[in-house]
């Protein structure tokens, strides 16, 4: 009896093989593409320097590690366990973002927050998020609205009890969910890239006296205009809570020169 030719039969795409001979594997070509789900990296493929750099990275972010803070290669080999390696890794990417400062002959040390940095963050981010905020009005459905609501009420809870920490995860968590419906979740992670230098500035403006109550009123006059249906109102109330942040820089640099690198005025508008 001749043997069953495979010639002309569609591949099952459930098993790779094809149909009529179960025993022959369906072969790749060298060097063609992947296919199916992504193949990127997890976070347990985590290197030693990735780890310094992200311990160092949060405890700057946090303002736990205050600009000028000298950073010492032996404390963190001591500190991680690991060789100067990885720790000189997660300090030069630490550089490149700004982050760390290092001095020939002198040092490494945190970085200070240059003002013009600042302010073009604050730019870009607030024209990313007029742009979310429009898109989350066509977009928020019942149970949407009934979310931002809970989180302004867990606002409210933190601000009472003057939990500062808790108080921006929760303003991070709102943002978060605004671009998620928006159907943008991949531009939140490009605002959280880009805005690392105002989220060290707005560490300073938490505690001051009034704030959290403003940012309160502003994230409320968001969400009422998108449960109104009103994209301009929404956009206009958006982009009035960002500006906020440029408009106190000023102060601020004033009561803390040593944290802030003065490269850029204020008022000088991009």
């Amino acid at each position: 009896m001749a043997s069953e030719s495979t010639e002309g039969r569609t591949p099952n795409p459930k098993d790779g093989r094809v149909s009529g001979n179960q025993d022959a594997p369906r072969k790749r070509s060298p060097g063609q593409g992947p296919r199916g789900a992504a193949r990127f990296s997890s976070s347990s493929d985590r290197t030693s320097a990735d780890i310094v750099y992200e311990k160092l990275h949060g405890a700057i972010a946090s303002m736990e590690l205050l600009p000028g803070t000298p950073v010492s290669e032996l404390t963190l080999t001591r500190e991680f366990g690991v060789s100067r390696t990885p720790v000189r890794a997660a300090l030069q990417r630490l550089a490149k973002e700004k982050l760390v400062e290092i001095v020939p002959k002198s040092g490494t040390f945190v970085g200070r927050i240059p003002v013009s940095g600042l302010i073009e963050a604050i730019v870009a981010r607030r024209a990313l998020e007029v742009m979310i905020v429009r898109n989350t009005v066509d977009r928020a459905t019942p149970d949407d609205m009934t979310y931002l609501r809970d989180q302004l009420a867990r606002q409210r809870m933190l601000a009472d009890r003057g939990e500062l920490a808790p108080f921006h995860a929760a303003d991070e968590a709102f943002h978060a969910a605004l671009a998620t419906m928006a159907g943008y979740p991949g531009i939140w992670d490009i605002i959280r890239t880009l805005k690392i230098q105002v989220d060290r500035y707005r560490q300073l403006t938490l505690p001051q006296e009034g704030r959290l109550e403003m940012v309160i009123r502003e994230h409320t006059a968001v969400v009422d205009a998108i449960e109104a249906g009103d994209a301009d109102t929404a956009a206009r109330a958006m982009e009035e809570h960002l500006d906020k942040l440029q408009l106190d820089i000023e102060v601020f640099g004033q009561d803390h020169p040593e944290y802030f690198i003065h490269d850029r005025a204020v008022d000088d508008q991009v």
